[in-house]
């Protein structure tokens, strides 16, 4: 393609963070606080005691300054079809599948995202992207649902045009690529103006507050968009220091020395005035809650190996909570307690292939590489022995469902007796692939091509015939 799809996804998130900003002015405050509290983590961290204010923007990578994952709910085939050649336009491609049911959510999703090294330190905009299951509503909610989707279209026809230009030609010119992100941000933008009658909406909503989410409006609106801070605990303190509905407690794994996976905090839903047409055509004043402010603190990407310890642990807090009877903050305790067994050093991390690295020649090996190194093959454990090379964790850039529920749940209220049925179903991996129009990557098999990746970077700046794993 004939446009710089990383530039692309770059302006196309800094477009959408502006709009978002002017729909929900306190993502804007948050934005503020995550940078608060960065240079606080970042001052509290110096060594050399100095009380200067340190600009985060200086010290942290680029990609941490910029990076957002926004959200959306759609409620089509057809929608997740479109969204996903809108996406593959701006070098994002679906990652991973999300069974939702599991959190007692009539959906599942997929997270459209860069998947390469490169694209992602470039910019790495990503969309935890979920599609309505139909099979899971009743029957009067289900045919009430598709009626009002039919009804709808969430593109421009001018981008339905962009993409068969961008498909079809394999380039758009600069102009084109600017009408591209513009047409692409009204798929995103809120309206209060709904579909729906206030009856179905209450209707639908009876069934499950998301269901109204997805289908009550002209638009898939963004319903969070989410900064990365260095210190979630930091932020989540600072919430509540400035008066934000923040919720109670931080989804995901505990604090560790070492962070693994993902850490969420958001603060909670606002309630928007929003228009609903009555029996006459009329529109009636009600309200809805929907969008709210996530951010996150990303760790490290686990192996199978290592996700799986995770889950059994995870699995072992749950049924033990549960059984003891505990309470609300007490969850946290168990959660820290059980995560003791998690090894918590970047060695045993990588010793036990519990997660993924990147590997780097050190300047030792700069210099040996120069002088030329006389072995053909030598074992990466040699090289890491001898200072040869080193190694960092890779970044995981993917979602936990559980942690994804949990922020949903802390948005909604009670929720019906359709939880339960909805918790019983299987996921439906074909269904949805069928509903995309392509396959999901696999998000262990591309973290393992870029632990490889580094390897074979490192094996050819060396000269060697192999590095023997």
């Amino acid at each position: 393609m004939d446009w710089n799809q990383n530039d692309m996804r770059a302006r196309f998130c800094h477009a959408l963070s502006e709009m978002y900003k002017s729909e929900v002015p306190l993502y804007g405050d948050l934005i503020d606080v995550v940078w608060e509290a960065d240079a606080k983590a970042i001052q509290d961290s110096q060594t050399n005691g100095s009380s200067k204010i340190i600009n985060p923007d200086d010290v942290l990578p680029s990609r941490h300054r910029v990076e957002r994952h926004g959200a959306i709910r759609l409620g089509t085939a057809h929608e997740l079809a479109t969204i996903r050649r809108m996406f593959a336009v701006m070098g994002m491609h679906p990652v991973g599948y999300y069974d939702l049911s599991l959190a007692g959510f009539p959906m599942h999703a997929t997270a459209f995202r860069p998947k390469t090294q490169e694209s992602l330190d470039k910019n790495p905009f990503r969309v935890f992207t979920t599609v309505l299951r139909m099979e899971l509503l009743t029957e009067n909610t289900r045919a009430l649902a598709q009626k009002a989707l039919e009804q709808r279209n969430i593109f421009t026809p001018r981008l339905m045009g962009l993409l068969d230009i961008a498909e079809s030609q394999g380039y758009m010119t600069p102009e084109q690529c600017t009408e591209f992100i513009t047409n692409g941000l009204e798929t995103f933008r809120w309206h209060s103006k709904a579909t729906v009658t206030l009856d179905e909406y209450d209707r639908l909503k009876a069934e499950h507050p998301l269901i109204a989410d997805i289908v009550s409006f002209p638009s898939s609106h963004i319903n969070h968009l989410t900064p990365r801070t260095i210190d979630i605990d930091l932020v989540q303190q600072l919430m509540f220091d400035h008066g934000m509905p923040a919720k109670e407690r931080i989804e995901g794994p505990p604090k560790r020395t070492c962070p693994i996976l993902l850490r969420q905090t958001s603060f909670k839903a606002l309630e928007e005035t929003v228009y609903f047409r009555d029996i006459s055509g009329s529109y009636v004043k009600s309200s809805h809650t929907a969008r709210f402010g996530e951010v996150e603190q990303r760790g490290y990407a686990l192996t199978r190996e290592g996700r799986q310890l995770y889950d059994q642990i995870l699995d072992r807090v749950n049924v033990d909570f549960v059984k003891r009877g505990l309470k609300g903050s007490d969850y946290d305790k168990l959660l820290e307690d059980h995560f003791e067994e998690f090894p918590d050093s970047l060695s045993k991390l990588h010793d036990l292939k519990l997660a993924y690295f990147s590997y780097q020649v050190t300047p030792l090996g700069d210099q040996l590489a120069q002088q030329g190194m006389s072995e053909a093959e030598l074992s990466l454990q040699d090289l890491l022995s001898n200072g040869i090379l080193n190694y960092k964790p890779l970044t995981y850039e993917d979602f936990l469902p559980l942690s994804a529920g949990g922020i949903f749940n802390s948005n909604l209220g009670s929720v019906s007796q359709s939880k339960d049925l909805i918790r019983s179903a299987d996921p439906d991996l074909d269904g949805f692939q069928q509903f995309l129009g392509t396959c999901v990557a696999d998000e262990f098999h591309l973290y393992a091509e870029m632990q490889q990746e580094s390897l074979e970077g490192c094996r050819q700046k060396l000269q060697l015939g192999a590095i023997l794993l």
